[in-house]
């Protein structure tokens, strides 16, 4: 029996007039027309493919290597090209009831300021500070591990002490012998290639690393390493992919607010990822009414472009799974409830906020309910609190649903109010939830490594030391406001969250921490202490919250590499970059 894929948005219908759902199509005229043969594949429409390759090349001679450029052009994927197969292939699957009928293999690229440094004399006038220093420059202050000079421990990719990563390939497929095939033909290419001419070329680059990341095989599928289903809550895009002014890039799933997609995402202004078009007004005082200026890179040429950020972040599996049973000993519950706390979902995705005492797999299932939720507001009646599985959408203001820490919280705080959130408007309302709108992020990521044999009731060490992880990847407009704020001020602020200030503290102090997850310890001198320090609150049988404090000793995600890169327009590569 063919099981039915039901965790995502169903497609529109690929073509214009044969549109059967009209609930899809509702009209956004004052919507901009997102140019989308120009703006690469990865960044509006997502690869969305089970198999992924990420290449690296450092140009050792520009003149050869915009030669060498020039003919991989035609292979780049744009948007309009992704978001069409993404439609026919979940059209394809509906009606078929199974994948396999429509396949299809991707190239993007980007390019580091030092490798643009080498293609153009105007890469100076990008105004990203962050984009032109680097993630390696960047990481002391990320609190990565760094030695005492300030480097990054352990890289194996994009650090000071391995090879330039001055352009970036990402390769991905439905199948890996097609993925594999086309890695093949690039790689082929680099060593050795031929002009239109016939005539033997040098590429003007030599390889510095590659990897492959893939989706997890069942029952794993769509999760990451530690066990939990990923990337659920992205932010919806306004905007249109033709003229039809009712054919938009997010769906409109929630009838009852046309300002989301999906029910519980938000809609956002598509100059927070794409530049050259409106992004959100920081001082707006409702996200209804947050239209905001045109972003620009700097230059004109960037139009349609966006800036990548790259983390290989590898997970320690069995260290993650010892604490939760370890801690779940301790407090005398189900490792995967510790989880569950220490990241706002369940296993299968469903939120914390609406299923707090279990996992409820028909919520996680569900994309009309697994992310229609808010953190900050009035909690129901106490007598309404744990005894259904499942509860309506609801807010969780003292954190007791999700604590504060939670992963999904410290990333995407949602509707609680946050340090500098834009405080009271002038009619006395919080912003934060405007604000938070941002620094929003759009993820692209795939596990790399092989299944590890742990679990959270069973933790397992490796026999022999296997390196696995999570390639993230997330594209944005700015990294300093987008990526990094996350990072330093939410993700790595053992003192986040103004709600909880608001509304609960323990003994006159605020129960936080680190993002147990992918928090960074400020520590980062050589050989320091890693030690994160974190609070989450339960109920004990008399029903009543009791804060608990965690120690985690060392950190179970560690960066080994990454960069920050720059996605060019097809215009950009074709009169800009290889002239």
């Amino acid at each position: 029996m063919t099981q039915q894929i039901i965790r995502e948005a169903p497609a529109p219908d690929p073509l214009e007039g044969q549109q059967t759902n009209e609930f899809f199509y509702v009209p956004a005229p004052n919507e901009p027309i997102l140019n989308v043969n120009n703006i690469q594949g990865n960044i509006l429409g997502g690869f969305n493919k089970d198999y992924q390759a990420l290449l690296f090349l450092e140009i050792e001679n520009p003149n050869a290597f915009k030669q060498w450029l020039e003919l991989q052009i035609d292979f780049i994927a744009t948007a309009s090209e992704v978001i069409a197969f993404n439609r026919l292939f979940k059209s394809s699957r509906k009606r078929r009831g199974r994948e396999g009928t429509a396949k299809a293999t991707w190239v993007n690229i980007a390019f580091s300021f030092e490798g643009l440094k080498k293609l153009t004399n105007d890469a100076d006038s990008f105004t990203d500070t962050s984009f032109k220093t680097g993630l390696a420059a960047k990481a002391s202050e990320l609190s990565d591990p760094v030695d005492e000079n300030g480097k990054p421990i352990g890289w194996v990719v994009g650090g000071p002490d391995n090879g330039k990563t001055d352009v970036i390939f990402i390769i991905a497929s439905d199948e890996r012998a097609d993925l594999l095939e086309e890695v093949w033909r690039i790689l082929e290419s680099v060593v050795a290639f031929t002009d239109g001419k016939g005539n033997a070329k040098s590429s003007g680059a030599r390889i510095t690393f590659f990897e492959e990341g893939a989706n997890l095989p069942p029952p794993l599928s769509g999760h990451e390493h530690f066990g939990n289903l990923d990337g659920i809550s992205q932010p919806g895009i306004r905007g249109k992919v033709s003229n039809n002014p009712k054919d938009l890039l997010t769906p409109r799933q929630n009838s009852e607010n046309p300002n989301q997609g999906k029910p519980g995402q938000d809609l956002l202004w598509p100059g927070e990822f794409v530049f050259g078009y409106e992004g959100q007004d920081n001082d707006a005082k409702t996200l209804e009414h947050s239209k905001g200026q045109v972003v620009s890179a700097g230059l004109h040429w960037a139009n349609d472009g966006s800036y990548l950020v790259f983390r290989r972040l590898r997970q320690d599996v069995y260290k993650f799974h010892k604490f939760l049973n370890d801690t779940a000993a301790y407090l005398n519950t189900d490792p995967r409830k510790v989880s569950a706390k220490l990241i706002g979902r369940w296993p299968s995705g469903a939120p914390t906020v609406r299923t707090p005492e279990k996992d409820a797999p028909s919520l996680g299932d569900n994309d009309d309910a697994n992310n229609d939720f808010e953190f900050n507001g009035d909690d129901p009646p106490k007598d309404n609190f744990f005894k259904n599985d499942v509860v309506p959408p609801s807010d969780d203001a003292t954190g007791l649903r999700c604590p504060f820490i939670a992963h999904t919280r410290k990333t995407y705080p949602r509707n609680d109010k946050t340090p500098g959130g834009g405080g009271p408007g002038p009619e006395e309302i919080d912003r934060s939830e405007v604000t938070t709108q941002t620094h929003r992020l759009l993820r692209r990521g795939i596990p790399y490594g092989l299944v590890s044999p742990s679990t959270p009731n069973n933790p397992l060490p490796d026999p022999n030391f296997v390196d696995r992880g999570l390639h993230f990847l997330a594209y944005q407009t700015s990294i300093e406001d987008q990526f990094e704020f996350v990072t330093k001020l939410w993700v790595n602020n053992p003192d986040f969250s103004e709600s909880a200030a608001t509304n609960h503290k323990v003994d006159g102090k605020l129960p936080l921490g680190h993002d147990p997850i992918i928090g960074q310890s400020k520590n980062n001198k050589p050989n320091g202490d890693r030690t994160r320090k974190f609070f989450i609150h339960l109920e004990d049988d008399q029903d009543k919250p009791q804060t608990k404090e965690l120690t985690a000793p060392e950190d179970w995600v560690i960066p080994t590499g990454g960069g920050y890169f720059f996605a060019p327009s097809i215009s950009a590569l074709k009169d800009v970059l290889t002239k």
